[in-house]
């Protein structure tokens, strides 16, 4: 029997370390938005939310980019699975 994984959501309270540990695949996005810090060790400990608006960016409208990445990927996943 499969054990069922639940999957978190981003929000804008996670700090960097818990984003990049669990949602590796967001740093594509915080990448192309500018966000080259979510690497730093000083910045790991900061939340989305003051990451985001250092760089003026608004941080609700990151979570949801993030966001549909990780459900992009998890269904990409899941229908991959289905073809073996």
């Amino acid at each position: 029997m499969k054990k069922k994984t639940k999957t978190t959501k981003i929000d804008k309270t996670m700090p960097f370390s818990e984003i990049m540990l669990k949602h590796p695949e967001s740093a594509e996005v915080l990448l192309e938005r500018g966000m080259h810090c979510m690497g730093c060790p000083m910045a790991m400990n900061e939340t989305l939310e003051q990451g985001a608006l250092m760089h003026g960016i608004n941080p609700d409208e990151l979570v949801n980019e993030i966001n549909k990445k990780a459900e992009k990927k998890k269904i990409k996943k899941a229908k991959g699975k289905k073809k073996k």
